[in-house]
């Protein structure tokens, strides 16, 4: 395991802030743990991070999350996330955790390399940023046309030319995805051959809908105020050709924003935090990991708010065990509990209720 970044000099401990739980990181898994350890009366304290909000804040329209029928624009979808946190008492601050010393408790946390920061429990919500090409205009055009996630935003190119970069599994993955929507869908590779399998590789060269531009990069991509079309060039003979297409999306992998807890936890190659089967749990005692920090399989939204609401639950759980915070009954466990009558406080029979 990679030795761990030494926390900064000079930092005073026994002055620092102590808070029961601190998240770190926002998004949909950071926001939903914080509601979460909000309504359990834990006043989370929630670190936003460098890009508060995450990966949605990037987004145009969503159509794909539960509870807006007509779809919402990202930005929108976690302002409401934030609002709804913040209703019940999670405290967001400004900041970004740079050096975590996990090896007892409290756990330490240094916010912007100088506030030193207590917390007995901690959730990882750093999420994972997706892999760019590093165009200016690729920047420029996020979110209009310009796409790192086929699921979330193939829908809106219905019977239109698209193009996607890549050639590993993702890859193959997200342009059949494409498939479904555009009329055609044009992969570009920079080798002559894929790295996905075979498998995947047949059913993408064997697909009507897929041309395959092998040899090739892109080195720009059209466009004032959306995506108009992509410059190609070709690697072994240096001609450039300009193709009309009206979204191009990025499929060369994602990179886990979890560079601050190496050397603390478990990672796999591609650094994803590995958590315990069925919850989000890490080796260390007391540190909790959701959202894209460490699914590298679903990626999702919905999926990502699902594993901050099991993270708050695990850290609350596990605090009352540490006797750290002073309950009677978590909230976890008075939803398992039996249901009781309102008024008398008598247990209500199964057939009752």
């Amino acid at each position: 395991m990679t030795a761990p970044l030494p926390l900064p000099d000079g930092l005073d401990w026994d002055a620092a802030e102590h808070r029961p739980l601190v998240i770190v990181g926002t998004g949909p898994a950071g926001f939903t743990a914080a509601l979460y350890g909000a309504r359990a009366g834990l006043a989370p304290l929630v670190v936003q991070g460098p890009a508060p909000g995450g990966q949605l804040t990037t987004t145009t329209d969503v159509e794909n999350f539960p509870g807006y029928p007509d779809g919402v624009m990202g930005p929108e979808l976690m302002q409401d996330f934030e609002r709804q946190a913040v209703r019940f008492g999670a405290e967001l601050r400004w900041g970004t955790v740079t050096h975590v010393d996990l090896s007892g408790s409290p756990h330490r946390l240094v916010v912007d390399e100088a506030t030193p920061v207590l917390a007995d429990a901690v959730i990882g919500a750093t999420g994972a940023s997706a892999k760019y090409l590093g165009l200016e205009n690729e920047r420029r055009l996020l979110g209009r046309g310009v796409s790192a996630c086929a699921t979330c935003d193939g829908a809106f190119f219905r019977d239109e030319e698209i193009a996607i970069v890549g050639g590993g599994d993702t890859a193959m993955e997200e342009a059949l995805f494409l498939t479904r929507f555009a009329s055609t869908v044009h992969l570009v590779h920079r080798r002559d051959e894929f790295r996905a399998s075979k498998i995947m590789q047949d059913r993408v060269l064997g697909h009507p809908k897929v041309r395959v531009h092998w040899s090739t990069v892109v080195t720009d991509i059209r466009g004032e105020d959306a995506v108009s079309g992509v410059v190609l060039e070709d690697v072994e003979t240096g001609a450039a050709r300009e193709l009309p297409v009206t979204g191009f999306f990025v499929a060369i992998g994602h990179k886990p924003n979890t560079e601050i807890f190496r050397g603390w936890l478990a990672m796999d190659e591609a650094g994803y935090v590995q958590t315990h089967a069925d919850s989000t749990h890490t080796d260390v005692p007391g540190v909790f990991v959701c959202g894209d920090a460490q699914d590298h399989v679903y990626r999702q939204a919905v999926t990502a708010a699902g594993t901050g609401c099991m993270a708050a639950i695990d850290a609350e759980r596990w605090l009352a065990e540490q006797d750290v915070i002073d309950e009677t009954r978590t909230e976890t466990e008075y939803h398992a509990a039996p249901a009781e009558d309102s008024e008398t406080r008598e247990p209500v029979a199964e057939s009752e209720q």
